[in-house]
């Protein structure tokens, strides 16, 4: 095969996966050539990836212009750009090229943020100070308090990858006196509008009662309520950005399907139990693991 022009390789290393190209290019000097080409790492990032380069409010998104492709692609594996007026952020998934994205906090639906007795908008000094760190936005929403949960947000199925199985997470942290989460379901949902929808119950707190946040400026003690039964529901898992995340449910993106609409939701079952302390970074939106 060595003897095939290296464009010849390029292209048939275009059909193969991200991993594969970087196994491919230790086989011989015009492999690693032809694995390291622009052709082929252009096959792997999105379609409309110059577009999403150019609406970006990064300051690293003009030099990412310069870069070859391999360099752009894992670049934006690892460090999601701002997209949507900074709305939204980002980046592909390392292993499949596929799109991810965030949603922020501003533009999720959240009733009663914009009234201050119930929610406070951090911006991006306040949160340093606060120990907020690795936050991808200019803000963050906490919870002052409030006796009924809601938080919606939307995305169009046509900016997600064709073809690919997704997950939908809420990302968020408890501060230290956050209280009316230990033992109080949520019901979380993801599916199109006026279609199919899957809900399930799960727990913003962290299972055995362990919590783990930034210290906030309230203190407040636990609300009293009955200790959850074991396998009841979901609880969350620690992220890498020391930000915890919760499973919204799956959705898969058809092929070759009309524009949508996808809703992921986070809803109290009964209301009438006050809460505190949940700060809340956004949506995050990837494919399945391993899918």
């Amino acid at each position: 095969m060595e003897l095939l022009p290296e464009g010849c390789i390029a292209n048939a290393i275009s059909f193969t996966t991200p991993r594969d190209a970087c196994r491919l290019s230790s086989v011989s000097t015009i492999f690693k050539s032809a694995a390291e080409s622009d052709a082929v790492w252009e096959s792997f990032l999105p379609p409309d990836y110059s577009t999403l380069l150019s609406s970006s409010s990064s300051s690293s998104s003009s030099s990412l212009r310069s870069s070859s492709k391999k360099e752009l692609y894992f670049s934006l594996c690892h460090n999601p750009i701002l997209i949507d007026e900074g709305k939204k952020s980002f980046s592909l998934d390392k292993q499949s090229g596929k799109k991810c994205y965030m949603i922020s906090a501003r533009d999720l639906l959240i009733i009663w943020s914009s009234t201050s007795a119930y929610w406070r908008w951090i911006s991006i000094p306040e949160a340093i100070i606060l120990a907020i760190s690795k936050n991808r936005f200019l803000e963050v929403a906490e919870l002052i308090r409030v006796c009924w949960l809601e938080i919606r947000g939307k995305i169009s199925t046509r900016s997600l990858s064709p073809g690919t199985l997704y997950t939908a997470y809420l990302v968020y942290k408890l501060t230290a006196g956050s209280y009316g989460f230990e033992y109080q379901p949520v019901a979380v949902s993801v599916g199109l509008v006026s279609g199919e929808t899957q809900t399930q119950t799960v727990y913003l707190h962290e299972e055995r009662g362990l919590r783990q946040g930034y210290h906030g400026l309230l203190n407040r003690s636990s609300s009293q309520a009955s200790t959850p039964k074991e396998n009841d529901g979901y609880f969350p898992k620690e992220r890498k950005d020391e930000w915890l995340e919760i499973e919204l449910g799956d959705f898969f993106n058809e092929e070759d399907v009309e524009d949508g609409e996808l809703e992921m939701s986070v809803l109290e079952l009964a209301g009438g139990h006050w809460k505190c302390g949940l700060v809340i970074q956004g949506i995050d939106i990837r494919p399945k693991l391993g899918k």
